[in-house]
């Protein structure tokens, strides 16, 4: 057993039209673990969203396979795949795809509904969940009384609403300015870190990548680069030493304890932080693989 909760070996897809043979991808392996928050990036045709597709069983490559928790979903039969999807795998999209006849409460609500959840069930979730983005207090609003950044909380919330393994999101900040950005990101990783949730998100913004575990770069139908990030121990261990830090300044600066101690103590975490920065550059790696 491995701890892979997504597995692709040798994608490839190709689309034929009038006789003309388009290789989207061209023998994509990918794995990602549980947990991670793994972001993909490139330029527009490179890919991105025929792998987000395959990954989330949305679309059937030309060959190879895709594992989701150990199930192949290449070829599960049309008859499972849907409820397959349902229980495993959440979506989110750049445009929200919110339905606007419906209140935030409703949208968060239909997959529970579908997956057959009692009406209790399904109004405590769908509330749980609003709350969790910041969004309670709107329940009853229908998408068009919602800014872009709530409509995309919104969202988060119903891809979340049937505890998929796995959440897909495809450009789920290309409509948000960078304060709305950075709030979902911030929602990303905090259900992340709460419920180890997986996390793979196509983006064209370098500092999304940047908030993730790691950022694969697609050219040409295939992953060329490999980028893994400062590990999030060391920024939660950061951002604890610089908070201490603070308060220590407060404290002298309240007199209520001496220079002397104020100055070994402020040595000390320094010192710390050091080592954190430290231990976080020599994690950080990236390397090439050879484009084919």
């Amino acid at each position: 057993m491995n701890d892979w909760i997504v597995e692709a070996k040798g994608l490839t897809k190709t689309y034929t039209q009038k006789n003309l043979k388009t290789e989207v991808l061209r023998g994509v392996d990918l794995t990602v673990a549980k947990g991670e928050v793994v972001s993909i990036m490139g330029s527009s045709g490179c890919g991105k969203t025929t792998l987000l597709n395959l990954l989330g069983g949305l679309d059937k490559p030309s060959n190879g396979e895709v594992f989701i928790d150990g199930y192949e979903v290449t070829n599960m039969k049309d008859s499972i795949l849907p409820r397959f999807r349902l229980e495993n795998i959440g979506f989110v999209f750049q445009f929200f795809n919110l339905i606007p006849a419906l209140t935030a409460f409703e949208n968060v609500e239909i997959p529970l509904a579908i997956a057959k959840k009692s009406v209790k069930e399904r109004r405590e979730k769908a509330l749980f969940l609003l709350s969790q983005v910041g969004l309670r207090q709107k329940a009853g609003n229908l998408p068009y009384e919602l800014s872009g950044g709530e409509q995309q909380r919104v969202a988060v919330a119903r891809a979340l609403a049937n505890n998929p393994k796995v959440v897909l999101m495809d450009e789920p900040t290309g409509n948000l300015d960078s304060k709305n950005s950075m709030l979902l990101m911030d929602l990303i990783n905090r259900v992340n870190e709460d419920d180890q949730q997986t996390f793979i998100i196509v983006t064209h913004d370098q500092q999304i990548a940047e908030m993730t575990d790691r950022t694969l770069q697609m050219k040409d139908g295939l992953i060329i680069q490999e980028t893994k990030q400062q590990n999030k121990e060391s920024e939660c261990e950061r951002s604890e030493e610089n908070a201490y830090l603070d308060r220590l300044d407060m404290l002298y600066l309240s007199k209520k304890i001496g220079r002397q101690q104020y100055i070994h103590i402020r040595s000390e975490h320094i010192k710390r932080l050091v080592e954190i920065e430290t231990s976080s550059q020599n994690l950080a790696a990236t390397f090439t693989k050879p484009t084919i």
